[in-house]
């Protein structure tokens, strides 16, 4: 299975000519989308999911599935039996991709402001894309994407949380936001300029793939 990075916190997970996409929000380009055999959705922040954007693409392709919470498919009402709603415990194949579902709720950004639906999705046991929350799924994890920067987030928790998942490997995700000193600071603080975590941690760049 190779694991592409696309803007942001999109991934698309392929084997042969079968394509997962997930989280393909505001920040990724529609290459991302070509050939799409199934779509993953954590949550309904535009970083991570356009309702028009989708319902577009499942307009285009009659064969494309999404798979996500009830308040995305709530805003892809009337896309009839294709959107399938699923809950943490869940599990599911989509595009030949067996998927376990794994947390409920967006990270806290502030306690004045409503929290989302949000579900994490581990992807043929071996890549978890948490979302915008910090989830420990209760399974082995070989490879984590994490989210690098975020609103919710600070990086002293990201530490913890790696610490507290110990993946394989940290692959960055939420990242559009941040430029090439933020890059490099973050990754600083997650490897040797930080408090020490038991995770190797990189990032790919836009279209850079790797095996998973």
């Amino acid at each position: 299975m190779q694991l592409t990075k696309h803007g942001h916190a999109c991934v698309v997970l392929s084997d042969g000519d079968r394509r997962l996409v997930v989280d393909p929000g505001a920040f990724t380009a529609d290459d991302a989308w070509h050939g799409a055999s199934a779509l993953l959705v954590t949550h309904q922040h535009p970083d991570h999911f356009l309702p028009d954007r989708v319902r577009a693409a499942l307009d285009a392709d009659p064969a494309l599935e999404v798979w996500t919470n009830s308040a995305v498919a709530e805003q892809l009402a009337g896309a009839g039996p294709r959107v399938h709603v699923v809950g943490a415990g869940d599990a599911f194949t989509a595009a030949g991709f067996g998927v376990t579902v794994h947390g409920e709720w967006h990270a806290v950004i502030h306690p004045d402001l409503p929290r989302v639906r949000n579900v994490g999705f581990l992807v043929e046991e071996r890549v978890f894309h948490p979302g915008d929350a910090l989830t420990v799924p209760q399974a082995a994890v070989p490879t984590l994407l994490l989210p690098a920067h975020a609103p919710w987030s600070k990086t002293g928790e990201l530490i913890d949380y790696l610490r507290e998942v110990r993946a394989e490997r940290a692959l960055a995700v939420h990242d559009g936001l941040l430029n090439d000193t933020g890059l490099g600071l973050v990754a600083g603080l997650l490897g040797e300029r930080g408090p020490g975590q038991p995770v190797p941690y990189a990032r790919l760049a836009p279209g850079e793939s790797v095996e998973a």
